[in-house]
């Protein structure tokens, strides 16, 4: 619930570490929040690079879940009182959402394909 780099840091290891064996590297924006970098680097053993600056094209993904969470979240939204169940809520559907991309297969589906972990019993999503 933090900005800061250790509250950001904190939730970023907290959340990647039981996915630990497969992150190799973390592309991070430029803000302050991301200082806390090494600390996640040592904590899940990856690598951290960072996006140019205003370079939104570099970040592709990044930019399309952006927008994607943008129809559940709008950016003129306050995120202040938005209920943690709320969000867990955004990212099951989103993440139960076919894509192109993938095959026509589900986020859900094909990071259970490459790592055997089913994401929603990691507690992130569990609602």
């Amino acid at each position: 619930n933090s900005k800061h780099k250790d509250g950001v840091s904190a939730a970023i290891s907290t959340l990647l570490r039981p996915v630990k064996g497969f992150v190799y590297s973390i592309t991070y924006d430029n803000g302050k929040e991301f200082s806390g970098h090494e600390q996640v680097n040592k904590s899940i053993n990856c690598k951290s690079y960072f996006a140019k600056p205003y370079h939104s094209w570099g970040r592709g993904q990044n930019e399309n879940a952006n927008g994607l969470l943008r129809q559940y979240f709008p950016k003129t939204m306050s995120l202040v009182n938005v209920a943690c169940n709320e969000v867990k809520i955004a990212v099951n559907k989103l993440n139960s959402r076919p894509r192109k991309c993938l095959g026509f297969k589900t986020p859900y589906q094909v990071f259970f394909e490459r790592t055997g972990i089913d994401a929603r019993q990691l507690g992130v999503v569990r609602l």
